[in-house]
């Protein structure tokens, strides 16, 4: 739950990414400031050709600055970024790293200095992708029997503590030496098919981490048009929020009603229909049937559309409670002051 310590470190500007591929992990319990303890162990990475990841609790000084200063300059290609948690679980979570990537954290209570550490003490993982916030180790290179065994000493923690904040602690540690990551290529004909397709697969996996928040329901906008149903301006005495109420009735059937128009069909006539079929059923656009829209995998993440009603209604809202707009009023042009040369008058103030 880290990010990189240096924007320097970032390869992919166009993401904000540090992406290193095969890279050595160095797991440092404790700061890493001093160059010349760094540098017997950096001397040996750079031989091995292979890019380096410190995980530490801090990184700065001399060491922070050779490691910007030679990935600025194309010599070495590194990153630090800093230990997550604190106190014992800091020292937990390295060891999980440790474990996960087959190397050994560098610790002073086994009497281990970085200055005299050799490559053994460095894990390796297939890749290491770091955000300004957080660090995903791809594939580590752990032996999976050691693997295996952390992770029930934690099932056995969790399941002896009495502490329900340390229950939740100890549940993310085994979430992510569990959960693994998954690698999807993507590849095209073109670099236009390319960007494309990524960007998709981008919006699949954002909206898959969605659905695991808060789970998915019936898309098309079938699930918008039963709530419209189960709103009754009627059953509200106050006037002004009965029309609320019939605003708010309306905008709801509206996805479902473009949804229909851009497959070529009626929008009031689909909403119609939808709206007589139970819950859970809907129009598929992409075969022109009704029917169970789950079972045919049209589904929305629960977030997303909660977050989308949410977010019009704070528009909405912000509209009406506004009294005044600032607009490009385009100048009337006055007959008769062009004199034939054909030159147009249209010049725009700001009101």
């Amino acid at each position: 739950d880290k990010g990189y310590i240096s924007p320097y470190f970032v390869t992919d500007t166009e993401r904000m990414e540090a992406v290193l591929d095969d890279p050595l992990i160095l797991l440092v319990q404790g700061k890493v400031s001093a160059l010349q303890e760094l540098l017997p162990l950096l001397e040996k990475v750079i031989q091995t050709g292979k890019p380096l990841v410190i995980v530490a609790e801090d990184v700065d000084g001399e060491a922070l600055s050779a490691l910007v200063v030679n990935k600025i300059r194309g010599t070495f290609n590194s990153a630090a970024v800093k230990a997550p948690a604190f106190g014992e679980r800091r020292k937990a979570m390295l060891e999980d790293m440790a474990i996960l990537t087959g190397g050994q954290v560098v610790t002073a209570d086994l009497g281990m200095k970085l200055d005299q550490v050799d490559l053994d003490v460095l894990g390796t993982a297939h890749r290491v992708v770091i955000t300004k916030d957080e660090t995903t180790i791809v594939d580590g290179k752990g032996d999976t029997t050691l693997i295996g065994g952390r992770i029930e000493q934690i099932k056995a923690e969790i399941e002896a503590s009495d502490s329900d904040w340390d229950r939740e602690k100890l549940k993310e540690r085994l979430a992510k030496l569990v959960g693994g990551v998954c690698v999807i290529e993507v590849g095209a004909h073109t670099e236009v098919e390319l960007k494309e397709k990524k960007h998709r697969v981008e919006d699949a996996v954002a909206a898959t981490r969605a659905a695991v928040d808060e789970g998915i329901i019936a898309g098309g906008g079938s699930v918008l048009v039963h709530a419209a149903a189960k709103l009754d301006p009627s059953a509200v005495a106050d006037p002004d929020e009965a029309a609320g109420v019939r605003i708010v009735k309306k905008a709801l059937l509206a996805p479902l009603s473009w949804i229909a128009a851009n497959a070529g069909e009626s929008g009031d006539v689909v909403v119609s229909k939808v709206s007589e079929l139970p819950d859970g059923q809907g129009y598929n656009a992409a075969t022109g049937v009704y029917g169970d829209l789950v079972a045919d995998g049209v589904i929305d993440p629960v977030k997303v559309t909660r977050s989308a009603v949410q977010h019009a209604g704070s528009i909405a809202a912000m509209l009406l409670t506004t009294e005044a707009l600032v607009v490009d009023k385009p100048e009337e042009e006055e007959e008769g002051h062009d004199h034939g040369h054909g030159h147009s008058h249209h010049h725009g103030h700001t009101h």
